[in-house]
């Protein structure tokens, strides 16, 4: 089957770059610099996005560096990659709170075919950054997030392109992420309606035993978009 999902996802991802001046210290990361990377992302994505099925996107900030900035796909670290997906990997098996809270999330919503084949799940900035071996998120520095701005529009709009239905976007991030996105749909009008929920990792760094509150939220707003 030509020009899937999968495929545009490919293209896109593979052909990433990002032309801007960054703050000092702060450095790209982008997994897809490596052929390792690119089999094994390109090996998910055609698993769970070989078809032509319309898809409701979902949003992280940008990629962490034991998540998507190793694996090359969002919210997966190499654990979850090999152990819920079936894609096997040689990469340190180190995990990412984000990674479990979603995988936990997706395996109760049904499992990784169900879901990925309802959801596009990738992130406000599709690449990541580091300052002094540290995650850094878009939004942490105005400048880097001002210099950001037009990658991230452009991204965007490329990646809802692949068959997203515009009805409803999920925003994974309440604050600075969501308020960010909010300002740019209301210029761009990417979609009718975005949906704030909790971050993976605030609610595993700082509302654990609140987590099964959130897995329901999850649920019940990810299983509104599939009436």
């Amino acid at each position: 089957m030509k020009n899937t999902f999968s495929d545009k996802i490919i293209h896109f991802y593979y052909n990433l770059e990002m032309k801007i001046t960054l703050p000092e210290g702060v450095s790209v990361m982008n997994p897809f610099s490596t052929v390792e990377i690119k089999d094994l992302s390109g090996k998910f994505y055609r698993k769970f996005y070989k078809d032509t099925l319309p898809r409701t996107m979902v949003l992280g900030i940008n990629p962490g560096r034991f998540g998507a900035g190793v694996t090359g796909v969002t919210f997966t670290d190499p654990m979850r990659l090999e152990k819920d997906c079936g894609i096997i990997n040689s990469l340190d098996k180190r995990s990412e709170l984000s990674s479990i809270f979603i995988y936990e999330m997706i395996n109760r919503f049904g499992g990784p075919e169900k879901f990925y084949s309802k959801f596009y799940l990738t992130a406000v900035c599709p690449l990541g950054f580091v300052k002094n071996g540290k995650n850094m998120n878009y939004y942490d520095d105005k400048n880097l997030e001002k210099s950001v701005t037009d990658f991230i529009v452009t991204s965007l709009l490329e990646q809802i392109r692949f068959g997203i239905d515009r009805k409803v976007c999920i925003c994974l991030g309440e604050g600075k992420n969501s308020e960010f996105l909010e300002k740019l749909n209301q210029k761009y009008n990417f979609f009718d309606q975005v949906i704030p929920l909790a971050h993976p990792r605030f609610i595993m760094q700082y509302r654990l035993k609140k987590k099964e509150e959130y897995i329901t939220a999850y649920l019940k707003t990810l299983g509104r978009q599939m009436q």
